[in-house]
């Protein structure tokens, strides 16, 4: 099981200034938690052990999708653990990713780079599962922390069995180690409280609204 690759050291007055700018402008400020290591492709050729990594973490992610629960097909199950893995480190090619994802934020806060907040890779990762058309599978979106004043917001994409609820799912989660794609059981993921999106954005708007009845009812 894919865990978060620590923190890279960083150097110079310029790092600092980010991480602080990161707190004041940032997006999923959520600290990630300990490391593991385990990278390489979904898919392709065996070469090396990079290679034998990569087939490793497919057949472990698949093995964790088909557990889900009876009736979820072998085949898709692959097809969503290659497609899951190899998307996240697709995309942080796409998005210049060449920081921890903390600074990488600040990053995309100030212009540098075009993408890479916690609800873009959730975005397009899900965007690129639902090509899949899976029969078997289901896609949630969820939040966490968008109640918390201490920290900001984080979203994810989790698959579950087809019909049952997020909770049963697996959190697929490539914002956390910067591409490297972390996974695990939702009531494993510790580190968050995941909500459901919809729930999320349906607190927000009714709270949109309180703000604007009391207004209207100021004299």
């Amino acid at each position: 099981m894919s865990r978060v690759d620590g923190h890279r050291r960083t150097q110079g007055p310029l790092r600092l200034a980010a991480i602080a700018l990161l707190f004041v402008a940032g997006a999923c400020a959520a600290p990630p938690p300990p490391p593991t290591q385990t990278t390489g492709q979904g898919s392709g050729p065996v070469a090396g052990p990079a290679a034998v990594d990569a087939q490793s973490e497919v057949a472990a992610l698949s093995a964790e999708i088909q557990a889900l629960g009876p009736g979820v097909s072998a085949p898709e199950a692959t097809r969503a653990a290659q497609v899951a893995l190899s998307t996240s480190r697709q995309l942080a090619v796409e998005y210049g990713v060449t920081d921890p994802p903390l600074i990488h934020n600040t990053k995309v806060n100030m212009g540098l780079r075009p993408r890479g907040l916690c609800y873009h890779w959730a975005d397009d990762l899900e965007a690129r599962l639902r090509q899949e058309g899976f029969e078997t599978l289901q896609l949630h979106r969820a939040i966490a922390n968008s109640d918390n004043p201490f920290r900001i917001e984080h979203s994810t994409v989790i698959l579950s069995r087809k019909g049952d609820p997020m909770a049963r799912g697996v959190v697929l989660d490539p914002w956390r180690a910067g591409g490297d794609l972390f996974w695990a059981p939702m009531v494993e993921d510790t580190s968050y409280a995941w909500i459901p999106r919809s729930e999320v954005f349906a607190a927000k708007r009714a709270k949109r609204e309180a703000v604007t009845q009391d207004r209207r009812g100021q004299p």
